[in-house]
């Protein structure tokens, strides 16, 4: 008999086998214990302890008759079963049914479930249960699975989950609740836009406001004074928690009539629009119906804004002010607004001085500051005219090679990222290892000089500190600055950049300067498994500028021009360090003294007032 055969016999044996097994036997062979008969719902004698779920939308007072309807209705339901005995009515009010987030009556009925304290909820319908299909189905699975299973009556549909048979239509009828709450989502936020095209706001209650019969904004002059008081504060340089604290002292109160201030709602009204008499709709929006998590909104919904929509608290130079002065306050500037500074003659004629703290210069303010210097000549790219004295060497012709290109481990040396800057010992040294400097930027020229800080700068930098004894160099945070100085000499904000220092002696004093033109990039390179795998080797890629390309350096004329060297060598060279003041930050804003005195009078009406 071949192997086939073989197996065609085995595999007809075993069908004999399994048909002969499912036979079976006769019933009087097997005594059968029946279970226990499905509960009828509707004729169950056995003792429930029933809770009761209600819950209305919104907190309306004229939801209250609906609330006490249902309550009144399920009472007496429960009253006429002699065998049901309320546990309690759980009902949340002005909440709702999309999501559990504040729904803490039901919360406290599912745990009480848990608990073994309920074997029944009775609630209206399912869209009272839940509008969200996940947290329906969910729950009424868990109550379902527990120990001693709950079971849920919706009175509306006629199903009770402990029906076998009750989840497919459950699941249906949850869907069409969801649905609902998407609909009337689309339709209340299809509402808010028509009326914000046609500049019909909303209006809630704020502080410094009343509303007239129309329900617009016309000013408390009581509760103004307060909100006059806050930006005047937060102006000569209070933070919000000493403003806070301050009204807390004076009894000041809020708007609920509170007499605690926090940090938090300091800062509310500081941000808030409308106390410059404009309106901006639309500052959040909520992307999702069934968890109602507000988002702010960053261009992803339309906005809208009205100026002069009502009278003013603030001029509308304060309250922008106040707002560039908290984006700024991350940055450790405080007081009044700073003044932008250039240096007027003198070699370093031009140069406006860096204030580390203060993120309200931009690019534009740079060169305005520069170009506002009397008699400015930007120097060409090659001089047109040279005239060597008499009794020196022409070096016509030569270049004046690049220190990179010769060796860079004794050279002044500053490192750039866009947040953060560090100079080498070297530079250190130079200006023999002071802890204090101010820097400059001349943005025609693409340089930064650096020198002692005079003592009546305030825009110091600190560029070293001690360690074991020594002096070390320090890196400065310029998260502030930075990024505009980035924008000025075009580079890459994800890029670190090297500039070799060129020291200048004016008149006993060293300067050193560095030229963005030339500086160096470290490029990142190799993924993060190369890294791993050879730590040693180095991540970054040195790149230099294409115009070395074709040489060895600038022309020495050119070179020397870059930084005055050659008007230096002259003996007639000096450094002015009066500077005068080209830019002060928002010009229309209240004056300081005008503020000392806005405050203290307010100050007195409020004491006088709560007397």
């Amino acid at each position: 008999m071949t192997n086939d055969e073989n197996r065609i016999k085995d595999d007809n044996e075993i069908k004999e086998k399994i048909r002969s097994r499912y036979k079976g036997v006769g019933e009087d062979q097997l005594d059968v214990i029946p279970a226990t008969p499905q509960e009828d719902f509707y004729r169950s004698e056995a003792p429930k302890r029933v809770a009761v779920y209600a819950r209305v939308s919104t907190d309306d007072p004229n939801q209250t008759s609906s609330y006490e309807l249902q309550k009144n209705h399920y009472e007496d339901m429960v009253n006429q079963r002699s065998n049901w005995e309320l546990v309690d009515i759980y009902a949340d009010e002005g909440i709702s049914g999309t999501s559990l987030q504040h729904r803490d009556e039901f919360v406290r009925m599912i745990n009480d479930c848990r608990d073994g304290k309920i074997d029944l909820i009775v609630t209206k319908s399912v869209s009272r249960f839940a509008r969200n299909i996940i947290d329906c189905i969910g729950y009424v699975r868990q109550l379902k699975a527990l120990e001693s299973p709950v079971g849920v009556f919706f009175e509306t549909e006629n199903i009770f989950t402990l029906d076998e048979n009750s989840e497919m239509a459950l699941s249906f009828i949850a869907t069409l609740a969801q649905e609902e709450s998407h609909s009337k989502s689309e339709i209340m936020n299809a509402s808010i836009e028509m009326r914000f095209k046609r500049g019909v706001f909303l209006t809630p209650k704020l502080l410094g406001y009343d509303h007239d019969e129309n329900g617009d904004l016309i000013i408390n002059e009581e509760e103004a004074k307060t909100v006059r008081l806050i930006f005047f504060s937060y102006l000569y340089g209070y933070s919000t928690q000493q403003i806070a604290d301050a009204l807390t002292q004076l009894e000041c109160l809020t708007k609920k009539g509170n007499q605690f201030w926090s940090s938090s709602s300091i800062l509310q009204i500081l941000t808030n629009e409308r106390y410059c008499g404009d309106v901006l709709a639309r500052k959040t929006f909520t992307p999702n119906y069934l968890n109602h998590k507000s988002k702010k909104n960053k261009h992803d919904r339309n906005q809208y804004r009205q100026k002069n929509h009502h009278d003013a608290i603030i001029s509308r130079e304060d309250f922008f002010a106040v707002q560039k002065l908290i984006r700024n306050a991350k940055y450790g500037n405080k007081g009044y607004f700073p003044e932008m500074h250039v240096i007027r003659t003198g070699v370093l004629r031009g140069y406006v001085s860096v204030h580390p703290r203060w993120a309200g210069f931009n690019e534009q303010d740079y060169y305005l500051a520069c170009e506002s210097t009397e008699n400015v000549v930007l120097l060409p790219s090659i001089p047109t005219e040279i005239k060597i004295p008499k009794g020196r060497i022409d070096l016509t012709g030569y270049e004046l090679v690049r220190t990179p290109f010769i060796n860079t481990s004794k050279q002044m040396m500053l490192s750039v990222t866009s947040s953060s800057m560090i100079f080498n010992k070297y530079c250190l040294e130079k200006l023999r290892n002071i802890e204090r400097i101010d820097l400059y930027i001349h943005p025609e020229k693409k340089t930064i000089a650096v020198r002692k800080a005079s003592g009546n700068n305030r825009n110091f930098m600190i560029w070293s500190k001690q360690k074991d004894g020594f002096v070390v160099p320090r890196q400065i945070s310029g998260a502030a600055f930075l990024p505009t100085l980035f924008q000025i000499f075009g580079w890459h904000n994800d890029t670190r950049y090297k500039m070799v220092g060129t020291p200048v002696n004016i008149n006993g004093e060293t300067v050193i300067c560095f030229s963005a033109k030339d500086a160096i990039l470290y490029i990142e390179n190799g993924n993060e498994d190369d890294i791993q795998e050879q730590p040693h080797k180095n991540r970054r890629t040195k790149a230099f500028p294409a115009k070395w390309v074709d040489s060895f350096g600038d022309d020495y004329y050119t070179a020397c021009a870059q930084f005055e060297i050659d008007q230096i060598e002259k003996n007639d060279a000096s450094i002015d360090d009066s500077k005068q003041v080209f830019l002060k930050e928002d010009e229309g804003v209240t004056p300081r003294p005008q503020v000392i005195q806005g405050m203290n009078e307010i100050i007195v009406q409020l004491g006088e007032q709560n007397e």
